[in-house]
């Protein structure tokens, strides 16, 4: 039977895993501070290969502001496959008693600060002190609250996290505290596919039969392209909502391509089609903004890929200019951080769909918390299967339910037919 001193000094341990469930807060207590839980080496894996892909759907920028770099009208018959020489980096952490953390792909900004500002400081430290390394890391730089160091430390927790899971034999779900589950629902992200008219509305007809039945479509015009570019923006919703009918959810990404006046214009024509949000209509630093659509419009105003932490979240909630939040654990502080805007969210009312520039890390984190707040992750349909391209049995799905694995960790394996050159920094 458990004491009460001893009970007493759990609780004050366990302060430091406050955001986890009380069991895996127990589980980590235990195991944390012993010597072969120390990390002793942190490598990069870069993996090269053959990918056989096509050119896309171009979707708005904001550098197509400039005339000079707007591309020409995208034609679906101009599609074409090729192969070309493929690189992808993966982040890998060893304990002293041999236990192996894999995480990647990470974004190639990431490497320089992993390797050399935050490799040599982390080794040595206990990969199992979740809380504390991440404070540890964020302390490190002056420049830690966003950009490519922030990107870093995403890519140390995540690659921690599934090491950690590995630790204790189970997907990195189940150890943030979510039950077994076989899949978690997506939203089927249809960048690339054409929103030439005519074409859109039967490919989203074909992807809502599928199983697809929340989609979101990226609008290819931005201010530059003026009132006839709005106009085309308009009428893409009103052919996508009439093929797929009113069962489907549909949502947009402008990709912070407008102003204020063009996404009122866009919104108060499309209010009738009922789209479940408007996304990065402005860049992220522009709250005011997102404030004053939020006021102006029924839509849901959502925006969040670029947020590098809980305290960029923290505003935006608590002035009501989004309803929706998507942060992306590969940029915003990874698994740790995206559990605590989770919490943050959910203190407001709004959702969390986290961005899907990978996805690993985010299924895990939707798989474990409340359908209340992260009732799906986001599936880029064109762009998964060239993400996972180097993984043995990656997750995929062509119906919106994501297959979980039963694997320790993430699950991540690597196709040996498919690396043709490993090295490893």
């Amino acid at each position: 039977m458990t004491s009460r001193r001893s009970f007493l000094s759990l609780l004050g341990k366990s302060s430091v895993f406050a955001f986890l469930p009380f069991p895996i807060q127990h589980f980590l207590n235990e195991q944390t501070g012993k010597e072969g839980n120390q990390i002793e080496a942190i490598e990069i894996l870069k993996l090269s290969g053959t990918y056989n892909g096509s050119n896309f759907q171009y979707q708005a920028q904001p550098l197509h502001l400039y005339t000079e770099h707007r591309p020409e009208p995208y034609r679906e018959e101009n599609k074409k496959s090729n192969p070309w020489k493929m690189t992808h980096h993966y982040l890998r952490i060893r304990t002293k008693e041999g236990l192996e953390g894999i995480y990647g792909y990470i974004d190639p900004e990431a490497i320089n600060p992993v390797m050399d500002q935050l490799r040599d400081f982390l080794i040595g430290q206990d990969a199992l002190a979740v809380e504390q390394i991440w404070d540890k890391m964020y302390r490190k730089n002056r420049h830690a609250r966003a950009g490519h160091f922030m990107m870093a430390i995403s890519a140390i927790d995540n690659t921690l996290w599934d090491l950690r899971a590995k630790k204790f034999g189970v997907p990195v779900y189940q150890l943030l505290g979510g039950q077994e589950v076989s899949s978690v629902p997506v939203y089927g992200s249809c960048l690339g596919y054409t929103v030439e008219k005519g074409k859109a509305g039967p490919r989203a007809k074909a992807l809502f039969d599928a199983g697809f039945t929340h989609q979101k479509w990226f609008l290819a015009n931005g201010i530059g392209q003026g009132t006839k570019g709005l106009q085309e923006n308009i009428e893409l919703v009103k052919e996508l909502r009439e093929a797929v009918g009113w069962e489907a959810e549909l949502m947009f990404d402008a990709f912070m391509s407008w102003n204020l006046p063009y996404a009122t214009s866009w919104a108060k024509a499309v209010e009738q089609y009922s789209p479940a949000w408007i996304e990065e209509a402005f860049p992220t630093d522009r709250m005011e903004e997102f404030k004053s659509l939020a006021e102006k419009t029924t839509i849901p105003v959502a925006t969040g890929e670029h947020f590098y932490n809980r305290w960029e979240v923290m505003p935006f909630l608590k002035t009501k200019a989004i309803q929706v939040v998507q942060a992306d654990p590969e940029w915003c502080g990874g698994v740790s951080e995206l559990v605590k805007i989770c919490h943050l969210a959910s203190a407001f009312g709004a959702r969390v769909f986290p961005h899907g520039h990978n996805l690993h890390a985010a299924m895990h984190v939707v798989a474990s918390q409340s359908p209340a707040v992260c009732p799906r992750a986001e599936y880029l349909i064109n762009h998964v299967p060239s993400k996972m391209h180097f993984q043995k049995n990656p997750p995929l799905t062509e119906n919106g339910q994501l297959p979980m694995t039963t694997k320790p960790g993430f699950g991540i394996e690597f196709d040996e037919s498919k690396v043709e050159k490993m090295e490893v920094g």
